[in-house]
């Protein structure tokens, strides 16, 4: 049995530690928020925040999070959270939705680091994050948004 604290609860589980976070989060703890995209850390949708920081719940083995605090798309929460989520609604990003919540955690972790990114910025933070349906201006202008929301 292995202990891991999801948004905020402890939950004993009953898997292998070479199990994907993913896999653990999505069938063990129903957090469908966070999806299954490429399963190689390569497209992003997998996205959720160990200890504050980005990580690919795909290739990270549930046994490695140890005491680390993982945080879903359903349990992000906070003054950056919401100014991403209300930009991100008020320019209409979302096309087909599926890689947004990998979208909306990388968006979080960058603005709590960086208030005011520039294009540059976006772009690092937002690199491997990707939208099949190329709404990549919309992201960009919903991240300077929530920028200016939060100044």
């Amino acid at each position: 049995m292995l202990t891991l604290t999801v948004n905020g609860v402890a939950h004993q589980i009953d898997a292998d530690p070479q199990t994907p976070l993913l896999w653990v989060l999505r069938d063990h703890l129903d957090k469908t928020g966070t999806k299954y995209g490429c399963g190689i850390a390569q497209c992003g949708a997998c996205t959720v925040h160990l200890d504050g920081q980005p990580v690919r719940a795909c290739q990270t083995k549930v046994g490695d999070v140890g005491t680390a605090a993982v945080t879903t798309i359903e349990g992000v929460s906070g003054r950056v959270a919401e100014a991403v989520r209300t930009a991100w609604r008020g320019l209409d990003v979302v096309q087909c939705g599926y890689c947004q919540s990998g979208q909306i955690m990388s968006a979080i972790t960058l603005l709590s680091s960086t208030p005011k990114p520039t294009d540059a910025d976006i772009d690092g933070a937002m690199d491997g994050n990707v939208c099949r349906c190329g709404t990549y201006q919309r992201i960009r202008a919903a991240i300077h948004d929530a920028a200016r929301t939060l100044a």
